[in-house]
């Protein structure tokens, strides 16, 4: 469901990638940031790390793409986010090693 998918960039490299997604899930969740429902939340390890978020339906992937000025707020942080389009190949330095 590519169509569904969108690439987060801005994330804190401090934090296990395991917290930083479910932030990106509260956050993205939230009608008030333009979420809905999601399939899918991965965090490729960086530097720096990126994530890339699945939705149920790409009406919502849309929506979220045309609201500006995503902030993380984890622990008193604020983080900035880049939302954008996945590019159909990963660069090198996002490909999860495994």
């Amino acid at each position: 469901m590519a169509g569904g998918t969108v690439r987060v960039r801005g994330l804190p490299a401090e934090l296990p990638p395991d917290r930083v997604a479910d932030k990106l899930t509260i956050h993205f969740l939230r009608s008030r940031n333009g979420g809905g429902d999601i399939a899918e939340v991965r965090v490729l390890p960086g530097p720096p790390p990126c994530g890339l978020i699945t939705f149920e339906a790409p009406e919502v992937a849309q929506r979220i793409l045309k609201l500006k000025d995503h902030v993380l707020a984890i622990g008193g942080m604020q983080y900035p986010l880049e939302v954008t389009l996945p590019t159909e190949e990963l660069s090198p330095d996002e490909v999860p090693r495994g």
